[in-house]
């Protein structure tokens, strides 16, 4: 695989995959899917959350990541199946949705590592089935790294695409793999992976307050809080699917030529818009 932009021709039904991968990650954001479905744009609920609520949800999805991350690999089975079974997953997810939109707030605790697990579960068979070997420590890292694509930062911030993400986050899962590769394992306690979790976090947790001020929206409760845990579910899946059909199409045609690909479909994607 090469860093430098060649001449390629790039076979119809990839070229078909990367259109679709663009799609999945340059697409509509996870707070105007919810918006869609509760009426009312969900960052009118954040400003109501109080403050102590925000402090607890920061450590909330930082123990549901890690832990999340070992059961979801460790439990995959070796051979990936035809294609992903997600299905299931995301009806687990529905499930304990509507326990925490049952119960409320206090109900996160309980549902929010499940759901994480389920989560990565379909998102390492989403990698498997693209290619990726989780044996390997790479690969694991980028299944968690699909968490931190799936929150779009601010309009004004020029750095909201896919892969300006992605060249910050690769960095700290070089220095991951590297850490690891000297010690023979991951040392949560090391500057270098408290740098790498903490950024995850910060990008997931953005998606995850959304989730958790749609389920304050006394007119969604348990019915509600399934159907928002499914898209939810449904926003990062496709989130992988794009983000592992790049990493396959980079291995075959190289990183540069797929990135100005990319670019050249995201610019018209994003001009389409506009007009």
């Amino acid at each position: 695989m090469t860093d430098d932009v060649t001449l390629f021709a790039i076979a119809p039904a990839d070229d078909a995959a990367l259109k679709n991968a663009v799609r999945q990650l340059e697409g509509r954001n996870f707070a105007a899917r919810l918006a869609d479905y509760a009426g009312v744009p969900v960052h009118r609920v954040l400003g109501f959350l109080p403050k102590p609520v925000n402090r607890q949800l920061s450590g909330l999805v930082r123990k549901a990541v890690m832990k999340g991350l070992e059961v979801a690999v460790d439990t995959l089975d070796e051979k990936p199946p035809r294609t992903p079974a997600i299905g299931f997953s995301s009806f687990l997810a529905g499930v304990t949705g509507g326990v925490s939109g049952l119960f409320g707030f206090g109900a996160l605790a309980v549902e929010l590592p499940m759901t994480t697990t389920l989560m990565l579960r379909a998102i390492a068979e989403i990698a498997q089935h693209q290619g990726e070997d989780l044996a390997t420590l790479e690969a694991r890292l980028a299944c968690l790294e699909v968490f931190a694509y799936g929150a779009k930062p601010d309009a004004d911030n020029i750095d909201v695409g896919y892969y300006a993400a992605r060249a910050l986050i690769s960095k700290y899962t070089h220095d991951v793999a590297a850490l690891a590769l000297e010690r023979g394992a991951i040392d949560a306690s090391a500057p270098v992976v408290a740098g790498f979790v903490s950024e995850i976090v910060s990008r997931f947790g953005l998606v995850v307050s959304d989730k958790v001020a749609a389920g304050a929206l006394p007119v969604l409760g348990a019915l509600g809080g399934a159907t928002v845990n499914m898209i939810f579910m449904d926003h990062f899946q496709r989130i992988a699917q794009g983000h592992f059909a790049l990493r396959r199409l980079e291995r075959r045609y190289g990183s540069a030529n797929i990135r100005a690909r990319y670019d050249e479909l995201a610019a018209r994607k994003s001009d389409a818009l506009r007009h």
